[in-house]
């Protein structure tokens, strides 16, 4: 009798359907299991490969499966939906995720560790936070534009509408006064929280030895060295920097055919977290240039003469992209690019 080499698992809450396939993708069973049934199944299956697709929870599924002895593989959702045949249910998921996982060329989500999912609900903890005071601040400055009193957007005008809100003479009824006070209180609970989340981001960022070199590089800080850690697979994982770059959505997308190669705008196809700490940091370095003066014959000060300050800007992180790759796959800090006049 045939063993199963490859058992697929459509992941869901309660229900889990196998597909169990040799090594020739002949089927061998397929099967409807509830959560506690699956683990017990699994273990009872000599050793095998375990394809799941890449969604909430996939990853302590794989590190279960890991630990039963299995070798698991989890693949993004999107590679398994062309092999899906005709309708969409269960059964036919899991099968999809097997005749993806047998591709020769596919690639594979790297399995997550506990720790690195604990940061991850970090950064998602704080992502929500941001959402939420900044949603709060949008409803305060629209509830005093109903009464005529109009403040410019972000949050470092909060000051503008504190004064709004405290001056007696403004023309603002007492009723509207109060919540707005109220709305005030909530916003500074967010800051606070907020706060918080940085500090504890730096001290983690201080003690790992990863974060620590990520921070050698001008425009990572401490978010965006943890976001690195946190998200990124391991950098032998791409064979060059260009990889990680592409990984992240960093480089134009391909339209290219009979030989002649389109390049359109940036595809943001990957990582949009690490993506967006990369763009935010490389303006913070083109910002500066821009005050201070790149240095004459950097790079930096040819591409400010020739584009706009936000193409430099993308362009920059994908720059700052590689080098993050070069400084992990060589266990190097930050060195400083050699300076070749104009």
């Amino acid at each position: 009798m045939k063993k199963a080499t490859i058992i697929g698992i459509d992941l869901a809450k309660n229900v889990f359907h196998l597909h169990g396939a040799a090594a020739d993708g002949s089927v061998l069973f397929r099967k409807k299991l509830t959560r506690p049934q699956l683990l017990q199944f699994m273990a009872e299956q000599p050793r095998c490969i375990v394809a799941m697709e890449a969604c909430g929870g996939s990853h302590f599924w794989a590190r279960e499966m890991t630990r039963i002895g299995h070798e698991a593989r989890l693949i993004a959702p999107i590679y398994v939906k062309p092999f899906v045949k005709r309708q969409k249910n269960d059964a036919a998921d899991a099968e999809a995720i097997v005749e993806a996982a047998l591709r020769p060329t596919m690639r594979f989500v790297t399995v997550k560790s506990e720790d690195q999912q604990a940061r991850a609900v970090l950064f998602r903890a704080r992502e929500q936070v941001v959402n939420q005071r900044t949603e709060m601040v949008n409803a305060l400055r629209a509830h005093l534009g109903e009464f005529g009193h109009i403040a410019p957007q972000g949050i470092n005008n909060l000051r503008r509408l504190e004064e709004i809100i405290e001056d007696a003479d403004t023309s603002l009824p007492d009723l509207a006064r109060d919540i707005c006070r109220d709305m005030l209180t909530q916003i500074s609970q967010f800051s606070a929280r907020l706060a918080a989340m940085a500090k504890q981001i730096d001290a983690l960022s201080k003690h790992g030895a990863i974060t620590r070199r990520l921070r050698t590089m001008p425009g990572v800080g401490p978010i965006c060295a943890m976001a690195v850690e946190t998200f990124a697979p391991h950098m032998e994982s791409f064979r060059r920097g260009r990889d990680f770059a592409a990984w992240l959505g960093l480089v134009p997308r391909q339209n290219s055919t009979g030989g002649k190669q389109r390049l359109g705008r940036t595809s943001k196809m990957g990582q949009r977290d690490i993506r967006r700490l990369l763009i935010i940091g490389a303006m913070a370095i083109v910002r500066w240039a821009l005050r201070k003066g790149a240095v004459a014959g950097s790079w930096l000060a040819r591409m400010l003469a020739e584009k706009r300050r936000a193409v430099v800007a993308i362009a920059l992180a994908n720059k700052m992209a590689r080098g993050i790759w070069a400084m992990m796959t060589k266990q190097e800090e930050y060195r400083g690019p050699a300076m070749i006049a104009a």
